[in-house]
């Protein structure tokens, strides 16, 4: 999926890359523009991905204490190392799917760019 929505960034921001290598951006210097992009998206995603972590640990350690006195307070947990990798996991993922994107906006020619509506 990110590796889709990377792939539309580029298609939507095709004049801005004709525009970055008109005025002397090299190739190198676009990818990692797209390369950013995908760590930041990476960034989000696996944030929001333990908060939503966090939140339903919580839901689920009060139903299960309620309906299960027994079981113990926590049935569901994750600790702060945990949640550290799986937000480098996601990174990682994330830039993985956006090079081939990326690659793809570094080829693009300034003057074929600027020419696409």
């Amino acid at each position: 999926m990110i590796a889709i929505i990377t792939y539309i960034s580029v298609l939507e921001k095709i004049k801005e890359i004709g525009i970055l290598r008109a005025v002397g951006a090299r190739k190198k210097d676009v990818s990692r523009v797209f390369k950013a992009e995908t760590i930041i998206e990476g960034l989000i995603s696996g944030g929001i991905g333990v908060i939503v972590t966090v939140l339903l640990n919580f839901a689920i350690n009060s139903i299960a204490k309620i309906t299960s006195p027994d079981l113990g307070a926590n049935i569901a947990s994750l600790s702060g190392i945990q949640a550290l990798i799986l937000i480098a996991l996601s990174v990682v993922l994330t830039l993985i799917a956006g090079l081939l994107p990326a690659k793809m906006a570094s080829k693009k020619e300034p003057v074929e760019a600027l020419r696409t509506e």
